[in-house]
């Protein structure tokens, strides 16, 4: 009996180290295919543990109503929305079952009024090109509705910024450098580049911090390198200049940018020689004449008195004088890094800035010299249309392209701690964004985008995205019930 009660303790202690061996070998054999596979930068950075995320996910989708936030709820993005990005990049089934998890009854719902003879796939065509700059000696003809926000190299890392560039020339989209200057990364894709002059003038700032006419000569040059806007602001730190903490001022950044290595880069709230609307058309005309390519400038909307002088003032020189386009960026557009209280509560929505902009050079018949385009949490389909019906005519997205790249939103931008690698200059984060793979997936996204809108114009009833207008959009309004923009912004006329 004893003999019996040892050996089967000897086997149960066998097929435990058995199972311990087994354990053991997975982990190492998912180990090794964690680290050498380059389509998901968690895995490749976090082997092992990040695949709990996607157990986790996937547990969420029934445990969600009890333990997390619903579809619709999160803050700056809802899964919802993040959720179409993922599929639109990975170019995966984007369609829903069983209803939608949009409430209609919720104030600020946007609803689409379709036609009842909707336009045909023959009858659709694509939104003809739009020109920038009719009087410089360099026009650009833009081909995209939907294009690449402002970000710079320091910023974001060197890979999300090729993958970026890459999938911006495969999309053919323009993509915007941002204020932090022109790098090789963002030349390295071969697309249209807007270069952004910030209140520090990166990239093309003499010794003093002022602008060089010489480097904007140099800039200029670069046949990539389309247009040229100056930011006066951005919505989510309107009055507050952009900030690069120290540890992300490589010594290639700094040679980038001509700044001091390793120290907080931090912009002035606003450009010295801009004190008007006067200064602001002197800018836009001395870059303008320098580069001979479009000129326009970044601004988020507050106070309004400044647009009617800059109207009243272009009136005086002659349209010519005009800037070629006018960013205008919501209240609660994305940064890095930003004061809190500015990010909350300084600025106005792209609700009320758009139409009010659109509707002033509508007004005094410059609508069609100065193209709108308009920024700010307009990452999907829904979102991109409605600008548009709102007066824009082009719009751009920085996080749309950046949940693209595989951003799960972990509010790490500023800390260089960014899991997925794509703000973070960490080499063992970075490697994590493998460049081929997401660069398909900007592409990807941004077809979609274009793909999605479409879709929306179709249904309405016009042959392409372009001839959408506010008579084709209702807003849920508190009492539940909808409102056309035209109704809406009918004192903006």
């Amino acid at each position: 009996m004893s003999d019996f009660f040892f050996s089967a303790i000897d086997v149960m202690a066998s097929l435990f180290l058995l199972a311990v061996g087994l354990f053991v070998f997975v982990l190492i054999a998912f180990y090794i295919s964690d680290v050498t596979q380059n389509k998901h930068a968690i895995r490749k950075n976090y082997p092992v543990i990040g695949r709990f995320r996607y157990f986790f996910e996937r547990q969420g989708e029934f445990f969600r109503q009890y333990f997390f936030a619903m579809d619709r709820e999160e803050m700056p993005f809802n899964r919802a929305e993040r959720s179409w990005v993922y599929k639109a990049a990975k170019n995966v089934d984007r369609t829903t079952a069983f209803g939608s998890t949009q409430s209609l009854d919720s104030a600020g719902t946007i609803m689409f009024m379709n036609c009842a003879f909707p336009t045909l796939e023959e009858e659709a065509i694509e939104p003809e090109p739009l020109v920038l700059g009719p009087f410089c000696r360099h026009p650009y003809l833009a081909k995209r509705v939907f294009n690449i926000s402002g970000m710079s190299f320091g910023a974001l890392s060197k890979n999300a910024v090729l993958a970026l560039s890459k999938g911006a020339k495969q999309a053919g989209c323009w993509m915007n450098t941002g204020e932090g200057g022109l790098s090789e990364y963002h030349r390295a894709g071969g697309a249209d580049l807007v270069f952004q002059i910030g209140t520090a003038k990166y990239g093309v700032r003499n010794d003093a911090g002022m602008l060089s006419d010489e480097k904007l000569r140099e800039i200029a040059a670069i046949e990539q390198v389309k247009m040229f806007e100056i930011k006066m602001s951005q919505g989510a730190k309107p009055g507050k200049g952009g900030m690069l903490p120290g540890h992300k001022v490589t010594p290639e950044i700094a040679a980038i940018r001509g700044i001091p290595e390793g120290k907080d880069s931090i912009s002035p709230n606003g450009h010295p020689e801009i004190k008007s609307a006067a200064d602001l058309l002197d800018m836009v005309a001395h870059v303008r004449d320098i580069t001979g390519k479009p000129t326009g400038f970044k601004a988020v909307i507050g106070s309004a008195g400044w647009l009617v002088d800059l109207v009243n003032e272009i009136q005086k020189r002659g349209l010519a004088s005009a800037p070629d386009f006018i960013t205008i960026d919501s209240a609660d557009g994305g940064t890095g890094a930003a004061p809190q209280p500015l990010m909350d509560s300084v600025g106005l929505p792209l609700k009320e800035s758009l139409p009010l902009v659109a509707s002033l050079l509508e007004k005094h018949q410059m609508r069609d010299r100065i193209r709108l385009i308009a920024s700010g949490k307009l990452i999907v389909p829904t979102k991109v249309a409605w600008a548009i019906a709102l007066g824009a005519d082009f719009v751009v997205s920085a996080r749309g392209h950046m949940l693209s790249l595989g951003c799960i939103q972990a509010l790490q931008c500023n800390k260089g701690t960014c899991p997925t690698g794509i703000t973070s200059h960490h080499p063992k984060l970075m490697k994590g964004l493998d460049v081929t793979d997401k660069t398909a997936r900007v592409a990807n996204y941004n077809q979609y985008i274009h793909y999605g809108i479409g879709l929306i114009a179709h249904s309405c009833g016009v042959s392409n995205i372009r001839s959408l207008n506010r008579s084709h959009v209702r807003i849920v309004q508190e009492d539940g019930l909808s409102q056309s923009l035209d109704e809406m912004y009918a004192d903006y006329q």
